[in-house]
């Protein structure tokens, strides 16, 4: 069924674009089997889409299949919009303009009791199938993101706080350094001095003590000399 289903929504071989069955707006449709035929108020005309662009998205095998898939779970029994799509599909082939082949499908609708309501009634019903599996998709995304990119977003900014925390740390620590290195300047000038006053403290001791011990020493020589 699926490649039946398929074959009146995607036109494959022809070079043209397939399109994906569009959302709509819930409004009451058939919901069985057995869904007597009504012809009552008809709900919003098939084909109303919601504000939803695709983006740079484009149909694959694995999402139509999905959505095929829940149409096809939810086919009504009897002649209703798919019915009536196939006969557009087979027309399609004909050369005539798209008024001249959406009544020409109709008339072989009515010979099977279809109404418009009814057409109408039953394409909605397979747009809220289809919105349906829209919302399962929504909310699968949402759990998918938070798994994937939630925590990776959260990992992302506890990086980029520690990247604040250790360029934060790297300032303090460029600072400390810069007082640190003005501290090297002052005790290096400190050293400089009181190497300065050691180095004359001793040549003042030995001079000091050269001028002492020489006069002693002169004494002594002085005292050899002239005491015998």
């Amino acid at each position: 069924m699926f490649k039946n289903l398929k074959s009146l929504f995607i036109v494959e071989n022809e070079g043209e674009t397939p399109s994906s069955p569009s959302p709509s707006p819930r409004t009451t449709g058939p919901t069985s089997k057995n869904t007597p035929r009504s012809t009552g108020s008809a709900p919003p005309a098939a084909g109303t889409t919601t504000n939803r662009s695709a983006g740079s998205g484009k149909v694959t095998e694995k999402f139509s299949q999905i959505l095929f898939g829940a149409m096809e779970k939810n086919n009504i029994d009897g002649f209703d919009y798919l019915e009536y799509r196939q006969s557009l599909q087979s027309l399609k082939k004909m050369n005539m303009d798209e008024s001249t082949r959406y009544k020409s499908a109709y008339a072989m609708a009515q010979t099977m009791g279809a109404s418009p309501d009814y057409l109408v009634k039953t394409a909605q019903h397979y747009l809220d199938v289809l919105k349906k599996e829209e919302d399962k998709f929504e909310t699968a995304l949402k759990n998918q993101r938070s798994r994937q990119v939630g925590e990776k977003e959260q990992r992302l900014k506890d990086v980029n706080a520690l990247i604040r925390q250790k360029a934060e740390q790297i300032q303090k620590l460029s600072k400390e350094i810069e007082e640190h290195q003005a501290q090297i300047g002052k005790l290096e000038q400190d050293v400089s001095q009181a190497s300065q006053k050691v180095e004359s403290t001793k040549n003042d001791f030995i001079a000091s003590y050269q001028a002492i011990v020489g006069q002693i020493s002169q004494d002594v020589e002085n005292m050899k000399q002239y005491l015998k």
